[in-house]
């Protein structure tokens, strides 16, 4: 497990960069945290290293949004899903293999459909505005 602070949205956004570069095709990030911990912020920097210039929003409201980068970015907001169940319809096995990267907020209101090779991302904030990232493979927790 790699643990990771910042101190704002642009070392957040610097991280995320960094780690895109790594990302291969087909790659899922779970991630996780709270409201306001800085999961968007987190897939803004994301976007923005697979080129993708286009504002990215939390999708809430349409849970999943598509960008075409150098890579697709698939950001997907699970945040109105009370479960697995409500998830089923949403079809996110074609994401998963579309060959580009799925990035999908609150995912653990879909476990069980997720597949095995998460790439985790744990976000926590504490009262100074410091985020702590834990960034871990499936299993390594």
């Amino acid at each position: 497990m790699r643990r990771v602070r910042t101190h704002s949205p642009e070392e957040t956004w610097a991280l995320a960069a960094g780690l895109a570069d790594g990302l291969a095709p087909g790659t899922v990030v779970a991630l996780h945290g709270e409201l306001g911990a800085g999961k968007t912020c987190f897939i803004q920097g994301l976007a923005a290293a697979l080129g993708i210039d286009e504002p990215i929003t939390s999708p809430t409201y349409t849970l999943i949004g598509e960008y075409e980068g150098r890579l697709p970015l698939h950001h997907i907001d699970l945040y109105r899903l009370a479960g697995p169940e409500e998830a089923l319809g949403l079809g996110l096995e074609e994401y998963f293999d579309a060959g580009g990267i799925t990035a999908i907020e609150w995912a653990e209101r879909a476990e069980g459909l997720l597949p095995p090779d998460l790439l985790h991302i744990r976000i926590e904030v504490d009262g100074d505005g410091i985020r702590t990232f834990d960034i871990f493979r499936e299993g390594e927790a």
